[in-house]
């Protein structure tokens, strides 16, 4: 049998193989012995039910689980190191909340500071909103800022669970709970950079966790969570939230309105949950505002939105033209602004299935595994389903809201991911139907789906697999490496670095924290003479380094200027 299984997957790709081989014999143990298996399956599932109907245990617990395992496999999986742009970005702006402010005041050297996805002025900033910041302020006060993102993943995968229980029985909740455990818990560059996910994905939850809840019950509670759902979405993805939390509003109004059915009076509506809500709504619109006005010195100018008119040349959106290119200030943001950005997409409709055909791999990888291809038969279930129209309607917009922006990452969509499992979900407790006879070969399937995801999971940690997208979270450990060495090494160091020719334009170097004139290591670009001269004058009490990072990325030596090309003779 296993001969003729070989040869029938011989030209299936191997995962898929890996999928069908599984599946196969969870379906022979349902065909030839269904009594032993419905009764193997049952007395497991009847053991986490009795968790699952203690809901905050079961919601405290799983915050716990993912903290303890987590730490457990540090040994495979180490603390991040941060490697891309953003990451730098991001840690910059945790440093300046854990500092206790919003933003820094421009430097006079910012020219030799300046890097990717920073404002120089009005005020030295990241351009990110403050969420993601929030918890890596968290952790670097607490030791460091990857013990923020540890909670925030722990964190979202408790909200979601929370979300799942006003929409789910108690069982099926847990079930979801732990899947989003398994899946961005362990191995995904969630919880293994710098980038984010996590925060968002905790304002979705409560959005829509409290929404349900409000219409049942309409506390004044539920109202609050729903504001704090909807004030954390603004300040992590603003748009995408906006997306999410449309439908959402429809709902709401709906709701209090008094055209659902509802036992609920309306001036206890009224009082209890609409009240509240706007006062929530109206302090974060506050915040927002004055958040935008520290950073930018206008109340609805993004920071995101200043940087993007500084720097980009390119749009955002699929039917956005470039601009004229920009002159820059150094070689790196030349060539990433004006050639790979305007290379990577020309507005062809070439172009946008590319994109596109990247988007949909990224997040197929980041929220999905290879074994959900086996609830195909419970998927069109889902969207007959009553229960399931507002989650379905939340995730149409939100979908097509990030396919149609340029450069998009599986982190984008961050607010959909308990729409996305409460989905996935469904679609198990719909394919659990299905039956041959007496045989519960939906029942097979779907614990063979749920093995699949442990699996994968288990796998990826002694092969010391971040994530399955690899890139989003290997950062360059030399770059760490010589900023801890000059840490330990007594005085004030200025590190320049110096790029060569063929210099890869996402490796960048020149990060710096929030304080800048009392750092112990700095980083700094080598620029033109006249401007290294400003530099080393202003910083005459540092010890002065270079680093060349396409040379020797481990090689530190004090700093010499480059030498000048000979002139050429004239001939006569």
């Amino acid at each position: 049998m296993s001969d003729f299984i070989d040869i029938l997957l011989m030209r299936v790709p191997h995962a898929l193989r890996v999928v069908l081989r599984i599946a196969f014999y969870f379906l022979l143990l349902a065909i030839f012995l269904p009594r032993l298996t419905t009764r193997v399956f049952h007395a497991i599932e009847s053991f986490l039910s009795r968790l699952a109907e203690r809901k905050t245990l079961a919601v405290v617990a799983l915050f716990f689980i993912v903290i303890g395992v987590r730490l457990a496999v540090l040994p495979q999986l180490p603390v991040p190191v941060p490697g891309i742009h953003d990451e730098y970005s991001y840690l910059l702006l945790g440093d300046t909340l854990a500092h206790g402010r919003l933003a820094n005041p421009p430097h006079a050297m910012w020219m030799s500071f300046e890097t990717f996805h920073v404002n120089w002025f009005p005020a030295y900033s990241s351009k990110y909103p403050p969420g993601q910041g929030v918890v890596l302020a968290l952790g670097q006060l607490l030791g460091h800022p990857w013990v923020g993102v540890l909670l925030s993943v722990a964190a979202m995968c408790a909200a979601i669970l929370w979300m799942l229980q006003a929409w789910l029985p108690a069982r099926w909740a847990l079930l979801g709970g732990a899947l989003v455990a398994l899946k961005f818990g362990i191995a995904s560059y969630w919880i293994n950079s710098y980038w984010g996910g996590a925060v968002a994905a905790i304002g979705g939850a409560l959005v829509l966790g409290a929404m349900s809840r409000i219409v049942r019950r309409a506390r004044t509670l539920d109202a609050l969570l729903l504001g704090l759902g909807i004030a954390i979405l603004a300040n992590t993805r603003p748009y995408e939230g906006l997306l999410f939390c449309i439908p959402v509003a429809s709902w709401f109004l709906w709701w209090l309105a008094g055209k659902t059915k509802s036992t609920v009076k309306p001036r206890t509506r009224l009082v209890r949950v609409f009240v509240p809500l706007a006062v929530a709504l109206t302090l974060t619109a506050g915040f927002v505002g004055y958040y935008n006005w520290r950073l930018t010195g206008h109340a609805f100018l993004f920071p995101h939105t200043l940087n993007t008119r500084t720097y980009r040349t390119t749009g955002l959106f699929l039917w956005d033209h470039p601009k004229e290119p920009l002159e820059y200030h150094n070689q790196p943001f030349k060539d990433f602004y004006n050639r790979w950005e305007r290379e990577d997409y020309q507005n062809t409709w070439r172009d946008v299935r590319k994109v596109s055909a990247e988007k949909l791999t990224r997040s197929g990888n980041t929220y999905f595994w290879w074994g959900a291809i086996l609830l195909l038969p419970g998927l069109p279930f889902v969207f007959f389903d009553r229960k399931m129209r507002l989650p379905i309607l939340i995730f149409l917009p939100g979908a097509a809201g990030f396919l149609v922006l340029i450069w998009s990452m599986p982190h984008y969509a961050a607010s959909l991911t308990c729409v996305i499992f409460l989905l996935l979900v469904q679609a198990i407790r719909h394919l659990r139907t299905i039956r041959l006879g007496a045989r519960l070969m939906g029942l097979a399937l779907s614990w063979a789906i749920i093995c699949l995801l442990a699996i994968d999971a288990g796998f990826s940690v002694p092969r010391h697999l971040c994530d399955q997208l690899e890139w989003t979270c290997k950062g360059d450990p030399s770059r760490k490496a010589i900023g801890k060495k000059l840490s330990e090494t007594p005085g004030k160091h200025l590190i320049m670095v110096r790029y060569g020719k063929n210099h890869n334009l996402h490796d960048e170097w020149v990060y710096n924290g929030a304080e800048i004139d009392t750092a112990k290591v700095l980083w700094a670009r080598e620029l033109d003479p006249v401007q290294n001269a400003k530099l080393f004058a202003y910083f005459k009490d540092r010890q002065i380094w270079l680093v060349e990072p396409d040379t020797d990325n481990m090689k530190l030596i004090p700093y010499q200027a480059p030498q000048a090309p000979p002139a050429r003779q004239s001939r006569r």
